[in-house]
């Protein structure tokens, strides 16, 4: 199927398959420090102005996004721009838990690191943990795969989404 870039976002010939808002749903949202809100809403932020979500067998968007956790698994309810609900896709986060563990042990490394390493040793974390990033964006893309198509820079927007969603205050 060819693909159209339009304003920032991608078009798929017959249909419009783009988020136009996301909603993380926190079981009881955290009073986050400012760094993390900051995170979270650039995240938000870039996933709006540039996406590719294509629930398969959807004729079209565009899309509203209600990202959760329940028991373990992340929670796609997915809704029509009019808020009628499209669908929902249910993933085990088991296979992501490992890569979200190592993403948030570096990023307190790169973190610690800023005061008092040489610009080269955090230049070498930051690697690392875009690293790390790639690499989990890649196993959710591939999750996701069977029940909604996201390109590469949507399935890592999501994943920084999901670490949010991790976070306990």
């Amino acid at each position: 199927m060819p693909v159209l870039w339009r304003r920032g976002w991608i078009m798929a010939e017959g249909g419009d398959f783009r988020l136009i808002g996301v909603t993380l749903e926190e079981r009881a949202p955290q009073d986050h420090n400012h760094a993390i809100a900051r995170e979270r809403e650039i995240a938000l932020y870039d996933l709006i102005e540039n996406n590719f979500f294509k629930p398969l067998l959807s004729p079209g968007g565009p899309y509203r996004l209600v990202l959760g956790i329940e028991e373990n698994r992340l929670v796609f309810n997915i809704q029509l721009a009019n808020g009628e609900h499209h669908g929902t896709c249910i993933l085990s986060l088991t296979p992501l838990r490992r890569v979200i563990k190592d993403y948030f042990t570096i990023c307190d490394s790169y973190v610690k690191a800023i005061p008092d390493q040489p610009p080269s040793r955090i230049e070498t974390i930051d690697m690392a943990r875009r690293g790390i990033h790639d690499e989990a964006a890649f196993i959710l893309q591939e999750r996701l795969g069977s029940k909604i198509c996201v390109d590469i820079d949507t399935a890592r927007r999501l994943f920084t989404l999901i670490c949010v969603l991790h976070l306990r205050g």
